[in-house]
């Protein structure tokens, strides 16, 4: 019996190693390098699975999207990529769980999330229903092609977000902002500077968004401002730089497709940001502007301060904001409240009343949420926030499908809390000698 688990466990990894499809199956296999021609450049409508081979989702999904692809043959095209092992492709499009499905139609710079059923029925009927859209589009005039522009070196995205960077801006921009910036410095007949060019732009378009405009790409067009290239100890082409406040510049030596440099500029950007704010929910907005700008947002019910005194509440604040600190680089929103003052929220999250401190993760675009099963601890939040970070732990919808009525509340004044000062009853009026020493016959 032993020696069969350990085979069964060796063909499991194995099959892990090579991925899920292969060459008989007519889901297309895509990473990196094929990326950008086969799904990019494409005027085709792509629906692809972003999986890890570990994900029990991902294996479940095995059957149905081999299917899928088999039935949707030379008329939308599928593909699968394996985003553990090509980590740069999942974070260029924000993948943070698996498995992940995104539909590239008219515009493949900004693919829908496909937020159907994972049968193979549902799936199809999502894309030929985006097809159906996607030609309704292009007989109304509008286009239905690729957005990227057939540049030297495959398609690209805009180039308005590219800081053109010269003498006279250089320090003005990049050195006195206290940001953090990847400048290439390039020559206009180089041709590895052109192949770079569509990735750059795209690069630099994602990471505006991703990082909020606090992460930025610019270019120096080295034959012009020699000063500068000088300046830097340019002295080859394409030349990248990342420049951080008050440090010295230093070279750039990760890959040079738009994957690689968006993960590089995630990771500049998590490294230099502050740990994200973590907010009492006070009103609607708070809780409403928190959910809805991030991916998820975790939520904290702490006991009432009458049972934990302001030290106490103080020590699970602290947890959260170590997780917070932890988590930086995921984006997620931070918020607490205290047991009772939402009681609404409460209930349709499954707190109920009981057990606190409770903690929960909410998706607002999907009104799914995760409660945190383990202990209220570093050790505990994190292993519940490991496991939303790739996919796994069970969900539920919230109650009523959407966020409940929040109260405005007072902020905590960071202070023990004080009992209710009760009535003094004026006991002057009642002889309390009275019956004492009678006895009733």
């Amino acid at each position: 019996m032993a020696i069969l688990i350990i085979r069964v466990l060796g063909y499991s990894l194995v099959l892990m190693a090579q991925g899920f499809y292969s060459a008989n199956d007519d889901v297309v296999e895509l990473n990196p390098s094929n990326f950008n021609r086969e799904v990019l450049q494409s005027d085709s409508l792509w629906i692809i699975e972003f999986y890890a081979p570990w994900c029990g989702h991902c294996q479940s999904l095995t059957a149905d999207w081999k299917k899928t692809a088999t039935a949707l043959k030379g008329i939308v095209k599928v593909g699968a990529v394996d985003a553990d092992q090509h980590k740069s492709l999942g974070g260029q499009y924000g993948v943070r769980g698996f498995p992940s499905i995104k539909i590239f139609g008219a515009n493949k710079s900004k693919p829908d999330d496909y937020q159907g059923g994972r049968s193979s029925q549902a799936i199809v009927d999502a894309a030929l229903n985006t097809l159906r859209t996607l030609v309704k589009d292009r007989m109304s005039g509008r286009s239905g092609g690729s957005d990227y522009s057939r540049q030297s070196g495959g398609g690209g995205g805009s180039k308005k977000n590219v800081v053109e960077l010269t003498d006279d801006n250089f320090d003005r921009l990049v050195l006195d902002s206290g940001e953090v910036w990847l400048v290439e410095f390039f020559a206009p007949w180089c041709g590895h500077c052109k192949s770079l060019e569509p990735e750059w732009a795209a690069a630099a378009s994602a990471v505006k968004e991703q990082t909020k405009d606090k992460v930025h790409l610019g270019a120096v067009d080295a034959t012009v401002h020699q000063g500068l290239a000088s300046r830097y100890g340019v002295r080859g082409f394409p030349t990248i730089k990342i420049f951080k406040k008050g440090e010295e510049p230093e070279d750039y030596q990760g890959g040079r497709t738009r994957g690689d440099i968006i993960a590089r500029a995630l990771d500049l950007f998590s490294d230099n940001a502050a740990p994200p704010e973590l907010l009492e929910i006070l009103n609607a907005d708070v809780l409403k502007k928190t959910c809805d700008d991030y991916q998820l947002c975790v939520i904290a019910v702490l006991p009432h301060i009458l049972d934990t005194g302001a030290a106490g509440r103080n020590s699970y604040l602290e947890v959260m904001m170590k997780m917070a600190e932890k988590y930086k680089k995921k984006m997620w929103g931070w918020l607490w409240t205290e047991a009772g003052a939402q009681m609404e929220l409460e209930a349709s999250l499954g707190i109920g009343g009981f057990g606190y401190p409770a903690m929960t993760a909410i998706n607002a675009r999907k009104m799914k949420f995760a409660l945190l099963k383990g202990s209220f601890s570093e050790t505990g939040i994190h292993e519940f926030l490991r496991d939303l970070s790739v996919g796994r732990g069970s969900t539920a919808t919230v109650g009523g499908g959407a966020l409940p009525k929040i109260n405005s509340v007072d902020a905590w004044d960071g202070k023990d809390g004080e009992l209710p000062v009760e009535d003094d009853y004026d006991l002057s009026d009642v002889d309390l000698d009275d019956d004492i020493g009678k006895e009733e016959l």
